[in-house]
């Protein structure tokens, strides 16, 4: 006989919250434009640093909007150019049932953009 799963964390960041967050703050801000009904195709820009710190910014914003207090939060976004080469990104983290990390990638024809979110309980 199995033992039955144990409740949820009451204290823990709610991580599906700020999952949601991100994918559609990544979406918005790093799609490409509709192309124009004269052009099959629009390049899309290469985002800039000062677009990858406004989404690290905006994603610790959110964290704190989520929960003010309890948490440290650190927010890190990696961007690189689409090749065709793939992606994959792995954590593997050891702490306490209320530390979480929520990880997100968005991928288009010209980028790859990855932001880890990670929300660590103080004391």
């Amino acid at each position: 006989m199995s033992s039955p799963a144990p409740p949820p964390n009451v204290n823990a960041f709610p991580a599906d919250t700020l999952k949601t967050y991100i994918k559609k703050l990544l979406e918005s801000n790093l799609a490409p434009p509709a192309p124009s009904s004269g052009s099959s195709q629009v390049k899309a820009p290469h985002p800039s640093p000062a677009q990858m710190q406004e989404i690290r910014t905006r994603v610790k914003e959110r964290m704190c909007e989520i929960r003010e207090r309890g948490f440290k939060y650190i927010v890190l976004t990696h961007l690189a150019e689409n090749r065709g080469q793939g992606t994959r990104a792995d954590i593997s983290c050891h702490w306490e049932d209320a530390d979480v990390v929520v990880q997100e990638v968005y991928v288009n024809d010209a980028i790859i953009c990855v932001c880890i979110a990670f929300a660590v309980r103080v004391a």
